[in-house]
């Protein structure tokens, strides 16, 4: 398959296909059609060559999903720089030593965002975006207007350099999560995003008739991806709220623009199902779910109150991040063929997936659990001046995702949980998520040892209530220890309930290693900080009686 053009080249010819039809819009207000979009971009490239140095290739961006947070992408990427978004819910020290990491000298933002976070102090230059407007002057409009609406595209691509640029070229570090160590900066590249791109919209069909609902950060490698480059690069309208935890303004912006499809994740999903009433969504057709597990018991709230049915796919930074996703129903006319309840989906069709035994590597059969490795076009370059991180993943092009899964003879994959979230206990494999998913049957109901029926769940609101965690024992290799809020049950009857339910005994935890704590610590994103669960875990969990 011959390699497909750079990103930014996409862009180009997309806007210049749909120059009077709406390209990217915000809650803010801004709008702007595929010319206009084009015209924007351009303007911002030749201010940027002008602030940053010659020889400048990594340049940060602290914005959130905006108009502007994607004309800052673009314009880096018409400039052949490297964008690093930084993820602004970390702490200034992480944020810089991102920055360090990255070699970063520049950090584009908005006024906004330094109104918002008075206290950061980031050790870079900064370009303020709204300033950005006083530096632009007649030639540049002038120019950039001829060259959006008038020369054509290839002798644009032949003047910025952009015809000669490897696939392997960066277009982006994006640093991972952090949740079980310091963020390690994926090395991205326009092959990279390219061909995840394209094979997940082939996947999915999308339309030119789509609009796109975007809240996820471009911090984040799916929002990057899907709520970014997506749209950027097709016929597809993005429209975008900067904050995905006001409920309220992602409704009305999804009213208001009639968006059709929404990546999103369910942490998020669920915040909005009980903040939003049905017309909100009423055009929704397709929703992907990732970054965690897609609760059953949200999926089918969702179907019942909005009359679509949430999907759940499967993606890492290091991937680009889509690796697979299902197919809801109706989106395409072999969805049948894309669509399993309890999986991930399946790959894309340039996605290669493989289970192995973790400790000898050897291939498993179908449906047998073990590590979960991926190889295509879409893994990464490695990490950002890290060869010694990037060996421990990287193994004759095939990526070692940590996550223990299964795929059946289909091709479908189930994950079953994070490596670092797997117990050795008396020689048998504990699966945390799959404890916590037991735990919230219990909780619900479900699992009920006595008539009693309640509608407590482990999520209430965007409220994550339950965590499982591990810590050394010496009888045991590993005991297992709950973390929660506020629970209707005491950890007696729920550890009656997961007796009653036939769950194994290595699997179910003493009572004494329940721990009630303020809030489960969450990411910005909404995921698990497992690193902070772990810490927490190992200063509550003291031994437990015999």
């Amino acid at each position: 398959m011959p390699a497909l053009p750079i990103p930014v080249r996409q862009f180009m010819r997309a806007c210049r296909l749909r120059k009077n039809e709406l390209k990217f819009a915000d809650s803010t207000g801004m709008s702007l059609t595929g010319g206009r979009a084009l015209l924007t971009a351009l303007v911002f490239r030749r201010v940027l060559y002008r602030l940053l140095g010659k020889n400048e290739k990594n340049v940060g961006v602290l914005m959130p999903i905006s108009v502007y947070g994607v004309l800052a992408n673009l314009g880096l990427a018409l400039n052949r720089r490297t964008s690093v978004n930084l993820n602004y819910t970390f702490s200034s020290g992480t944020i810089n030593d991102c920055i360090k990491r990255a070699e970063v000298r520049h950090v584009i933002t908005s006024r906004k965002v330094l109104d918002r976070f008075p206290n950061l102090k980031l050790d870079a230059g900064l370009i303020v975006m709204e300033d950005i407007a006083k530096q632009v002057t007649f030639p540049d409009k002038l120019t950039a207007f001829i060259d959006a609406y008038i020369t054509p595209i290839p002798c644009l691509e032949w003047a910025f350099g952009l015809n000669n640029v490897p696939p392997d070229d960066l277009i982006t570090i994006i640093f991972t999560s952090g949740s079980t160590g310091a963020p390690k900066g994926a090395m991205i590249t326009q092959g990279n995003i390219a061909a995840n791109v394209e094979a997940f919209s082939r996947h999915i069909e999308f339309t030119g008739e789509d609009r796109l609902l975007g809240t996820l950060p471009l911090f984040h490698a799916y929002g990057y991806a899907t709520a970014f480059w997506l749209p950027a690069t097709s016929g597809i309208a993005g429209i975008y709220h900067f904050n995905p935890l006001e409920a309220k303004k992602v409704a009305e912006t999804a009213r208001k623009f009639g968006c059709s499809v929404f990546p999103t994740t369910p942490t998020f999903l669920r915040n909005y199902l009980r903040r939003s009433q049905k017309e909100d969504y009423e055009t929704l057709r397709l929703i992907i779910c990732g970054a965690e597990k897609l609760p059953a018991d949200l999926t089918d709230a969702w179907e019942a109150k909005f009359g679509v049915r949430p999907g759940e796919g499967y993606g890492v930074t290091e991937l680009s991040p889509v690796v697979a996703t299902n197919v809801p129903k109706g989106r395409r006319k072999d969805y049948k063929d894309y669509l399993r309840d309890g999986t991930v989906g399946r790959p894309l069709f340039n996605v290669k997936a493989r289970i192995v035994q973790p400790e000898t590597g050897e291939c498993l059969p179908d449906d047998t659990p073990g590590m979960l490795e991926i190889s295509g076009p879409s893994v990464m370059k490695g990490y950002y001046n890290d060869p010694e991180k990037t060996k421990e993943v990287l193994k004759d092009g095939w990526y070692t995702t940590g996550d223990i899964a299964a795929i059946d003879k289909d091709g479908f994959i189930k994950i079953v949980g994070r490596q670092s979230r797997i117990s050795k206990i008396g020689g048998e494999m504990v699966p945390h998520i799959l404890l916590e998913d037991e735990i919230c049957k219990v909780l619900a109901g479900v699992h009920s040892n006595t008539d009693k029926n309640t509608d407590d769940t482990a999520v209430t609101g965007d409220e994550v209530k339950i965590a499982v965690a591990a810590v050394p024992d010496d009888r045991k290799g590993e005991r297992l220890i709950v973390l929660h809020t506020q629970l209707t049950q005491t950890p007696e009857e729920v550890c009656k309930a997961l007796h009653a339910a036939g769950l194994p005994n290595l699997w179910i935890p003493s009572p004494n290693d329940f721990h009630q704590i303020e809030a489960i610590p969450l990411l910005g994103t909404g995921k698990l900080d497992l690193r902070a669960v772990r810490e927490t875990a190992e200063r509550l969990g003291t031994p437990s009686s015999p």
